[in-house]
C-alpha cells in the first residue's frame, strides 16, 4: 500500500504494467492453493486476517486515488483496491469464492492491458507523458483512443454491462452467499467512490479544453493489444458464463 504507487510513477511504463498483473495474479493464485489445502482446516482464522486486508486494501485506494494526478499513481491505487476486491471473493473461503477469484483476476488483466497500452501510446513530440491533465480534450484530437481509454475506465469502476461489473458481481456475490454481507457493502461502497477519479479521466478527455495533441501513430502490437482488450471488456456480458467455466476449472486445480 506504501510503496506500490512510487514505483509505479518512476519505473518504465511497461514494467509498471507487469508490476499491476503478474505479481497479483500470481500472489492470488498463490493464496488460493494454500489456504484451500494445507490451512483449509483453519478457514475461519484465516478469514477475518483477508476480511480486514480486503477492507483496508478497497477503502484505502477508493480515497487516496482520488487526489492523484499522475496516471500511473492513479492506476497504482486503483491496483490496489482491485487486490482488495479479489480478497473479497476469497474470504469467503467457498469453491464460488475461488472461482469468483479467478474469474475476477482474468477480467483484471484485460482491463490492466488495455489501459497500460494506452498510456504507452501517451507520447507528445516523442516524450512519454503521465499526467491525467495531458489527456485533456483527447476525444477531439484521439476519438477512437478516448473512446477505448472510456471504456476501459467505465470497466475499471464496475458500471454494467461491462467486465469489470461482472467480475465483481462474482465475488460480491460469493461473499454474500457466504454469509459476508458487511463485506460485500463495504465493497459495493468502496467501487461507488472509486467511480469517481475513475470517471474524472472521462471528463478530462471529453470535458475540459484541449491540451497540446499527443503525438499520432501506434504500433501494432499495441493495436492489437488494445484490439482484443477493448473487445474482450466491451463484449464479455454476452457470453459471462464460458471465463466462468474456465476460472471454476483453474480455481478446482488449485484446491485439493
Amino acid at each position: 500500500h506504501m510503496w506500490t504507487p512510487d514505483v509505479y510513477e518512476g519505473a518504465p511504463t511497461s514494467v509498471s504494467a507487469f508490476f499491476a498483473m503478474a505479481p497479483k495474479i500470481a500472489a492470488m493464485g498463490l493464496l488460493i492453493r494454500v489456504l484451500a489445502e494445507p490451512f483449509g482446516g483453519l478457514v475461519h482464522s484465516w478469514q477475518q486476517i483477508t476480511w480486514f486486508i480486503s477492507v483496508a486494501s478497497m477503502v484505502l485506494a477508493a480515497f487516496a486515488a482520488i487526489g492523484q494526478t499522475n496516471v500511473k499513481r492513479l492506476l497504482a491505487y486503483s491496483s490496489i483496491g482491485h487486490v482488495g476486491y479479489a480478497l473479497v471473493g476469497l474470504t469467503a473461503g467457498t469453491a464460488d469464492g475461488f472461482r469468483g477469484v479467478a474469474a475476477y483476476m482474468a477480467i483484471y488483466l484485460f482491463m490492466t492491458l488495455g489501459t497500460f497500452s494506452i498510456v504507452l501510446v501517451m507520447r507528445r513530440q516523442g516524450r512519454m507523458v503521465e499526467e491525467i491533465s495531458d489527456l485533456a480534450g483527447l476525444s477531439r484530437s484521439r476519438p477512437v483512443l478516448a473512446f477505448v481509454m472510456g471504456a476501459m475506465m467505465f470497466s475499471l469502476a464496475g458500471i454494467p454491462p461491462l467486465a469489470g461489473f461482472i467480475g465483481k458481481l462474482f465475488v460480491f456475490r460469493a461473499a454474500v452467499d457466504a454469509g459476508f454481507i458487511v463485506l460485500a457493502v463495504v465493497g459495493v461502497a468502496s467501487s461507488v467512490v472509486s467511480a469517481f477519479y475513475y470517471l474524472r479521466v472521462v471528463k478530462v478527455m471529453y470535458f475540459d479544453e484541449p491540451a497540446e495533441a499527443l503525438d499520432r501513430g501506434v504500433s501494432p502490437g499495441l493495436t492489437v493489444t488494445l484490439g482484443v482488450s477493448f473487445a474482450f471488456t466491451m463484449l464479455y456480458f454476452i457470453w459471462p458464463g464460458l471465463l466462468l467455466d474456465y476460472a471454476g476449472q483453474a480455481a478446482a486445480a488449485l484446491m485439493p
